[in-house]
């Protein structure tokens, strides 16, 4: 299974960070990411359904 990563922008615009194929693996980053940046991030799969949503 594929999973994309994406972020919220100012706007509330989700933008593509990354493709990931180990769905741990993209949470971990994930929240990682939002805690430094401090933005929205969530997990969509290939066809464009909500896996996780992360708030920093």
């Amino acid at each position: 299974m594929k999973i994309i990563l994406e972020w919220e922008d100012q706007f509330s615009h989700w933008k593509r960070y990354t493709l990931m194929n180990h769905q741990p693996s993209a949470v971990r980053s994930a929240k990682r990411r939002a805690t430094s940046t401090g933005k929205r991030h969530r997990l969509v799969d290939e066809s464009g359904r909500l896996l996780d949503l992360i708030d920093p």
